[in-house]
C-alpha cells in the first residue's frame, strides 16, 4: 500500500472556547483533533503552526514516529501548550488511520474490554437549590453520576462559616437522591493544604464518589498526608501532561484515580500509555474532559480498551458552553446517546465523530477569547479559580 501523505492542516477556533484541527491527506482522507488549552487557544494554534514543518509531507500512518518527533524534536519538552498541540495532531492521525482501515480507533488499540462506558456530567451553582435543579435535569437525562465544585473562592485558612457551607450542596443531593446518585466533589485546586482535612471532615458523612484535585498538582507532595487521612478516593491529573508527570504519584501510591485530559496530555497515544502505567499500580482511570466532541470521543476510545477505566466526564450542558454545546458541531450526535448512564461502544471508523465543517467555518467567524475569571479574596489577595 502506498503511504498516504499529510497534505494540509487547518484550524477552527470556535465558541464557546474550543479549537479544532483538521488534517487532510493527499488522497483526501480527513482526520479531526481538538488541541486547546482553555484560555490559551491562540497560543496552542501558534504552536501547531510551528510544528507543521515536522508533519506536512510525512506519511499519515506513522503515528508513533510523529509523536516522538513532535515531543523529542525540541530541546524543551512537555507543558500544557506543547502537549495540547501534540494531542490534537495525534487524535487526528488516529482518526485518519481508523478511517483508512475502516475500523474504530479502539480496534487499533487492541480491541475493547467493555461494551459501554459509565458517564458523569458537571453540575454547578452557588446555591443548593440550583444544584438540586441541575442534578435533577441530569438524572432525568439518564445520568447516574454527577460532579460539582466543592467551594468558591477560599481563604488559605477559611472561617468556620465558610467551612460549614462546603457540605451544603452534597448534603441536599444525598437527601434528595439517597445512594442512587454518585457525586464527585471537585476541590479544583482552590483549597490550600491547611484546609483540606477540615473540608474532608465536612463532606465525608455524605460519601462523595471521589475528591478531585484536593491540592494543586504542583503541591502533589501534600497528597501523602491527605491520602492517609481519608478513605474517600482521591482523583487528580488534569493539570499533568505526560507519563513523566504521573511517575511520582503513581510510584508513591498517593492517588486512587488519575484524570489525564486527552486534549492536554499528548492525545490518544500518550494517555493510552499513562493508562497502562496506572493499571500496573492498581490505580484507576477517569479522563478529564470539559471540552468538545473530539476530546470526548478520543477519551472514550481509550476508556473502551483500558480495563482500569471507571467513569468518563462529559461536558454536555456544562456552564462554559454558553450559546454552543457539545453536539452543535456534530453531524451524528447519536454516537453520544446516553443509555441508563452509559455510552455504547463506538462502531464507526476512526474516532466515529462526523464534524459539520460548514458550521465550524461560520462559527470561526465569531471565534472566542475565553479566559477563566480572576478571583480576589475580601482583602484583595488572589484566590485560586
Amino acid at each position: 500500500m502506498v503511504p498516504d501523505i499529510i497534505e494540509n492542516i487547518e484550524l477552527y477556533k470556535v465558541p464557546p472556547r474550543w479549537l479544532f484541527l483538521k488534517i487532510t491527506t493527499k488522497s483526501g482522507v480527513v482526520g479531526w483533533g481538538e488541541p486547546v488549552v482553555e484560555g490559551k487557544a491562540d497560543t496552542v494554534a501558534a504552536c501547531i503552526h510551528e510544528l507543521k514543518q515536522y508533519i506536512i509531507g510525512k506519511p499519515a500512518h506513522l503515528i508513533e514516529d510523529t509523536w516522538q518527533t513532535l515531543y523529542r524534536g525540541g530541546f524543551y519538552r512537555g507543558g500544557p501548550i506543547l502537549m495540547s498541540a501534540i494531542a490534537g495532531i495525534d487524535q487526528a492521525l488516529w482518526d485518519i488511520k481508523g478511517k483508512t482501515l475502516n475500523v474504530p480507533v479502539h480496534q487499533l488499540l487492541g480491541g475493547p474490554v467493555r461494551q459501554k462506558m459509565k458517564m458523569y456530567c458537571w453540575i454547578g451553582g452557588d446555591h443548593p437549590e440550583v444544584v438540586l435543579d441541575q442534578a435533577q435535569q441530569k438524572v432525568d437525562a439518564g445520568y447516574k453520576a454527577v460532579k460539582m465544585n466543592a467551594t468558591g473562592p477560599l481563604e488559605w485558612v477559611a472561617s468556620l462559616k465558610e467551612i460549614k457551607k462546603v457540605a451544603d450542596n452534597i448534603k441536599i443531593l444525598r437527601e434528595e437522591f439517597g445512594d442512587g446518585l454518585d457525586v464527585g466533589l471537585d476541590f479544583h485546586g482552590r483549597v490550600h493544604k491547611p484546609m483540606v482535612k477540615r473540608l474532608i471532615d465536612e463532606v465525608a458523612p455524605y460519601e462523595p464518589m471521589f475528591i478531585e484535585e484536593p491540592v494543586l498538582s504542583e503541591n502533589n507532595e501534600a497528597l501523602k498526608h491527605i491520602y492517609q487521612y481519608s478513605g474517600i478516593p482521591i482523583a487528580t491529573g488534569e493539570r499533568m501532561f505526560s507519563r513523566w508527570d504521573f511517575k511520582e504519584i503513581l510510584h508513591e501510591g498517593i492517588t486512587d484515580i488519575i484524570q489525564p485530559d486527552l486534549s492536554h496530555a499528548g492525545g490518544i497515544s500518550e494517555v493510552r500509555r499513562i493508562a497502562a502505567m496506572t493499571e500496573a499500580y492498581d490505580i484507576t482511570l477517569a479522563p478529564h474532559c470539559p471540552l468538545g466532541p473530539i476530546a470526548l470521543a478520543s477519551s472514550l476510545h481509550v476508556d473502551f480498551v483500558s480495563p482500569n477505566a471507571v467513569i468518563q466526564e462529559s461536558s454536555l450542558g456544562i456552564h462554559y458552553n454558553k450559546g454552543f454545546d457539545l453536539l452543535d458541531y456534530v453531524d451524528n450526535p447519536e454516537v453520544f446517546d446516553l443509555k441508563d448512564g452509559y455510552i455504547d461502544l463506538f462502531s464507526k471508523p476512526g474516532l466515529g465523530v462526523e464534524m459539520d465543517e460548514a458550521k465550524l467555518k461560520e462559527a470561526a467567524k465569531i471565534g472566542h477569547q475565553w479566559a477563566n475569571p480572576i478571583w480576589r479574596l475580601p482583602d484583595g489577595n488572589f484566590a485560586e479559580w
